[in-house]
């Protein structure tokens, strides 16, 4: 693939997970609308290593910091942490702990409040892209 469109690859699934995400919102699966979110996320970071590395195959990373670190975007701490948070989202949705404690965290506030904030660093992440 030529660079162009490895990046919209990346970027169009990006946002089909996004849009995914709010539909199962929607449903009332709080706790995968966040990992699906997590999802939208990484692959937007992916389109953007592609984008800074030359194209370069993307790193089979699920780490949110990681992945924008390797991508050569400049987080402040408060960026990093958010990232941070939200890569729970993926460890703890696919090994939920035997108390299911993410479960019972992840209401619909819970949810609505993280997936704002998905949305947010989405529209950021993908504005970083031409």
């Amino acid at each position: 693939m030529v660079k162009e469109e490895h990046i919209k690859y990346w970027r169009e699934s990006a946002r089909h997970d996004l849009e995914s995400a709010e539909g199962i919102f929607e449903s009332g699966h709080y706790d995968w609308c966040l990992y699906v979110g997590h999802l939208s996320l990484e692959k937007l970071l992916k389109a953007i290593f592609v984008d800074r590395n030359e194209n370069a195959m993307p790193p089979k990373l699920h780490n949110l910091v990681r992945l924008a670190e390797l991508s050569k975007v400049a987080l402040d701490d408060a960026q990093k942490f958010l990232l941070d948070k939200i890569n729970d989202f993926n460890i703890q949705t696919r090994y939920p702990d035997y108390k299911l404690e993410f479960y019972k965290q992840c209401d619909a506030e819970f949810a609505a409040e993280y997936l704002s904030k998905i949305k947010e660093i989405y529209t950021w992440l993908n504005s970083l892209l031409k």
